[in-house]
């Protein structure tokens, strides 16, 4: 099966581990992720504003080339591009006013009315592939390890493009349960990072996240599953700071839940590329034999 996909532009860079672990993984389940031909960043957040319509261009311009190379359904893993990307096709959908402006602008592409499917991976592996199908395709179950998934802010709000339950998601339980893992439910789980507080008021990032970690550690969690660049960043890159500012100073591991799911279907390890996330991420995995020390 072949099915087009959408990379967005950290998973080219500092987001590599989550892109081709994603990629691996689903070949290993029959599927190709067709990267989309000369896309463009999705804009990374969905602008707010009901007059900024050329915040639009950039995702309805990434839909154009779903269409225009002849799928109607594109992938994508990253959570802050499917909340952009989904909310930009809902309002082409559904406003003829501002669809009609957005063609006019964009002369030289494609007419774009909404043609398109955004679908995020998870998603995908609930409906497409089935969580009875993954998991008879596991090869190293992830039994011995006790994983609280991660969902955040855009995997599940707004309501109108939302994956899941914002008050009470299951999705990612449901995945990591059938790779086998222990899931360890954290009521911090949907509640923000942070995100870009961490640039203009970073104590109040901080504080959010070390309530994140602290209450999955509480749990008896051993390491963090999450789905965005975003949050990785807070969660991994910056929690020893907030942990040590809030807390007391104990960290988790963290994964990006396309990584568990290259594991567990038995991914050459080199794909994962545990070397640019947590330090102790490879440690963890390898203590359980699921990976190489």
């Amino acid at each position: 099966m072949k099915i087009a996909y959408y990379p967005g532009c950290t998973l080219k860079t500092s987001a590599k581990n989550l892109n081709d672990s994603a990629v691996a993984a689903m070949a290993k389940l029959g599927v190709e992720l067709v990267e989309l031909d000369r896309w463009n960043c999705c804009g990374a957040v969905y602008s707010l504003a009901d007059d900024d319509l050329l915040h639009q261009v950039a995702p309805v311009r990434d839909l154009i080339r779903v269409k225009d190379m002849g799928y109607d359904k594109v992938i994508t893993v990253c959570s802050m591009c499917y909340n952009t990307l989904a909310r930009a096709n809902n309002l082409v959908r559904n406003d003829e006013e501002k669809r009609y402006t957005l063609n006019s602008f964009m002369e030289e592409e494609t007419d774009y009315n909404g043609e398109v499917e955004v679908v995020h991976l998870l998603t995908f592996l609930k409906d497409e592939i089935g969580w009875g199908k993954l998991k008879e395709k596991v090869t190293k179950p992830l039994s011995d390890l006790k994983i609280s998934p991660y969902y955040g802010c855009t995997l599940t709000r707004p309501r109108d493009i939302a994956i899941d339950s914002a008050d009470n998601p299951r999705i990612m339980h449901d995945f990591l349960e059938a790779l086998g893992a222990q899931v360890v439910n954290n009521p911090a789980g949907i509640e923000c990072c942070g995100s870009y507080q961490i640039l203009s008021n970073p104590d109040a990032a901080y504080s959010n996240i070390n309530k994140i970690i602290s209450t999955a550690i509480n749990r008896g969690a051993e390491a963090i599953a999450s789905s965005c660049p975003l949050c990785e960043f807070s969660l991994g890159k910056r929690q020893k700071q907030a942990t040590e500012k809030f807390g007391d100073g104990k960290t988790l591991p963290t994964f990006y839940f396309t990584q568990l799911l290259a594991v567990a279907l038995g991914v050459d390890d080199a794909l994962m590329h545990f070397e640019i996330g947590h330090e102790k991420s490879r440690e963890l995995l390898a203590s359980k034999n699921l990976v190489g020390a």
